[in-house]
């Protein structure tokens, strides 16, 4: 055993104290069911993707998918019989008073299950093409890779994760790229994580989808404005009955509409990770799967400083808080940099035993690991070398500046 102050000690050979921690906490009804399918399909895909299967079955994908959009289309359109019904009463109901205040009530819960139009964050660094020609020219470089197109607005968080998406009318492509993340990378390992989310706009996910998205978002309301109360009086337990149907109704269309949509988006993640292993290689792919297995610690290590840095106050704590914000994302990769092997296959054989997935929506980490590792193997398409990392770094460093900014002064609150 190798025994180290600052991990868990424990046996290679026979698992001893592998996971000493407390099992995950049970999620709730609609997370667990769809933590099940993906356990299901995870599996079900790897060994598609072993057996080289991973582009197949499309007919089965276009017919899901067709199902899908039908039964979206008909959440929407019970958002537009919630939008009519409501004008009518507010226009045509005024001899009474009551319907115009009942009209009112359904437009306001229309505006609330209305698919909304993604924007730009107001709160975040947002760069753009002549912000950051380098960090652009190498997001179009790995999207030549996997065949598709870059990105036109680059958001800078501090969370350790990143993400695709759209915006606007125009549907417009934004990537979010967390320094949590982005930070304790190798270059190769970044050039990775770019092909995986650049994957997910060549691959297609449905989930994604504006129609789709939107249905799924509105049915989760649906299901948790529908929730019962806890029976105190009568009323409660009238309540409780008479949303009981339409409640279980709700719950049976987003359970449907997962099955229909959650397959194929598992089956985007292991075709990204197939475009992250070829922009960036395959030891680059595996290692930006093990980086997720830690990430969960940086947030930790970003409150321990910003707790350490505003333990003073006065002139002091104003000269410990600047001396903290110099140099936190350097000192952030320092630290995980300092993780040792033997705890990255801990968390491997953790991973594996609780199934561990970055989200419930994700397949188990150790399956993508897997995949990405006995694929290929694929040689880097897209260098990352030095001047090219000077030149996106020089690009990142007023982002770099105000998220640290923003990590010490309120990331303790």
């Amino acid at each position: 055993m190798t025994v180290s102050e600052r991990y868990v000690a424990w046996c290679a050979a026979c698992d001893w104290n592998v996971d000493p921690g407390a099992p995950d906490p049970a999620p709730g009804r609609i997370a667990a069911v769809q933590q099940r399918l993906c356990q299901a399909y995870g599996q079900q895909l790897a060994a598609e993707m072993e057996n080289g299967g991973g582009e197949s079955g499309s007919a089965r994908r276009d017919v899901s998918s067709v199902l899908a959009f039908a039964l979206a289309l008909l959440v929407h359109a019970v958002t537009l019989a919630l939008v009519v019904t409501g004008l009518l009463l507010v226009v045509l109901g005024w001899s009474t008073g009551v319907q115009p205040a009942v009209g009112a009530v359904l437009l306001l819960v229309a505006v609330v299950l209305r698919p909304r139009v993604g924007r730009l964050p107001k709160d975040a660094p947002v760069l753009h093409r002549a912000d950051a020609p380098r960090l652009f020219g190498l997001i179009d470089e790995v999207a030549g890779v996997v065949g598709t197109a870059g990105v036109q607005a680059v958001v800078v968080a501090p969370a350790a994760n990143a993400a695709v998406t759209t915006y606007g009318l125009r549907q417009r492509r934004v990537m979010y790229l967390g320094l949590g993340l982005w930070e304790i990378l190798s270059p190769q390992e970044r050039v990775a994580l770019l092909g995986h989310e650049l994957g997910h706009f060549a691959h297609g996910d449905v989930r994604r989808g504006f129609v789709t998205a939107g249905a799924l978002r509105a049915l989760d309301t649906w299901f948790h404005a529908l929730a019962p109360v806890r029976p105190h009086r009568l009323l409660d337990r009238f309540v409780n009955a008479t949303t009981f149907v339409p409640r279980w109704a709700v719950f049976g269309l987003l359970v449907l509409l997962d099955h229909l949509t959650l397959r194929e988006s598992q089956r985007g993640e292991y075709l990204a990770d197939v475009s992250a292993a070829r922009a960036g290689s395959t030891g680059a792919a595996v290692g930006l799967m093990d980086r997720l297995l830690v990430s969960s610690s940086v947030g930790p290590e970003l409150r321990r400083e910003s707790v350490a840095a505003q333990m003073s106050g006065g002139r002091a704590g104003r000269e410990a808080r600047d001396r903290a914000e110099h140099g936190l994302w350097e000192r952030l990769a320092a630290h995980m940099a300092a993780v040792p092997d033997h705890e990255y296959e801990r968390l491997r054989r953790v991973a594996q035993r609780r199934g561990h997935s970055v989200d419930t929506t994700h397949p188990p980490t150790h399956l993508r690991r897997h995949c990405a590792a006995t694929g290929g193997p694929h040689p880097a398409q897209v260098v990352y070398d030095e001047d090219l990392a000077a030149g996106v770094a020089a690009e990142l460093a007023p982002a770099r500046a105000a998220l640290a900014r923003r990590v010490i002064r309120d990331f303790a609150g």
